[in-house]
């Protein structure tokens, strides 16, 4: 029997659903093999959850918990913390440190993905495509004309450093360029700006599963709103039809792309990307490496289409890194 942290919360405003996504995995995990333990990570404690709703604070010495005069020490670690600290890398390197294994990727490869820009640099070497983007950190001067001219209208802008749409705006007009970039400051000290795609929008699930590089069905998103925003993605504002309506020829580019990403960037464990497809070519838009993990999320969704269950896609994440 492995005990299992099962680490959920975060310090980001996606906290909440990351909580969602840590108890679908606690209430998932085979209690013949596993013992699962929820703990809280958040900015003003680190506490195992019980199942009667006490708390017990986490020794950050060695990421071990006492429970009624008894110490437990974890053989693993699920991660189910979207945003910081479970995303960009700080807990990865956290965990490295203590060798103590855990499910996604390692710390540089989390950092990297996280940033939206840095990751579709790396990757247009390979030859992945993405949209025309103009980059501005806090405190940039703003040349308004001179980046609408290189992306045109209309445009997005984004937080570099969020997820769950926090922060984007799909801008139409030039008027409302600078309260979009104002609002994405508010989540991250960069901003990306980017051309429209216009095209049809995919999510790509791709994981280590028993060994191998496996991608999963491809998802088409199809949103009732402007774009795939936080309503679209949680409340029910969406299609997600899976798998995607797509030519045998588009999908088998979709994967081929989707899978050279995944291996370029030397990953591990879950990965869900996004991509615009154009004409048929996709483009990327970014990685996400601890997906959602709720029964609605996407990526379980591509893995109940590939005849694998939400057990047998925890269990087999765990598996993958505990010799």
């Amino acid at each position: 029997m492995k005990n299992v942290a099962i680490i959920m919360g975060g310090y980001s405003s996606e906290y909440k659903i990351s909580l969602t996504s840590g108890n679908v995995v606690y209430q998932n995990l085979n209690p013949s093999k596993y013992k699962g333990y929820r703990v809280h990570i958040l900015k003003d404690k680190w506490v195992y959850v019980a199942d009667d709703a006490s708390e017990y604070p986490i020794d950050k010495s060695d990421f071990s918990v006492t429970v009624k005069g008894s110490k437990v020490i974890f053989d693993v670690v699920f991660n189910a913390i979207h945003g910081t600290p479970g995303e960009d890398g700080l807990l990865q390197a956290y965990f490295e440190l203590l060798q103590l294994p855990q499910t996604s990727c390692d710390y540089y490869q989390a950092a990297l993905t996280f940033n939206k820009r840095d990751t579709l640099s790396v990757l247009k070497p390979y030859g992945i495509k993405t949209a025309t983007s103009h980059y501005l950190n806090l405190g940039d001067d703003i040349p308004v004309d001179t980046i609408l001219e290189k992306v045109g209208l209309p445009c997005f802008v984004k937080p570099n450093k969020s997820g769950s749409s926090f922060g984007i705006t799909k801008v139409h007009a030039k008027t409302d360029f600078l309260p979009a970039i104002e609002t994405a400051f508010k989540e991250d000290n960069e901003v990306i700006i980017e051309s429209f795609l216009d095209g049809i929008e995919v999510s790509v699930g791709v994981i280590s599963y028993k060994g191998e590089t496996k991608v999963l069905p491809i998802t088409e998103i199809v949103s009732e709103n402007d774009f795939f925003d936080y309503e679209a993605k949680y409340l029910g504002k969406s299609q997600e039809i899976t798998p995607a309506r797509l030519s045998k020829e588009v999908q088998e580019k979709v994967e081929a792309v989707a899978k050279k990403a995944y291996e370029v960037l030397k990953m591990k464990g879950f990965s869900r990307s996004e991509f615009i497809l154009v004409n048929g070519e996709p483009h990327m838009l970014e990685m996400n490496t601890v997906p959602g993990l709720t029964n609605e999320s996407i990526l379980p969704q591509q893995a109940r289409e590939a005849g694998i269950s939400l057990a047998e896609l925890f269990e087999n994440a765990i598996e993958e890194v505990v010799q």
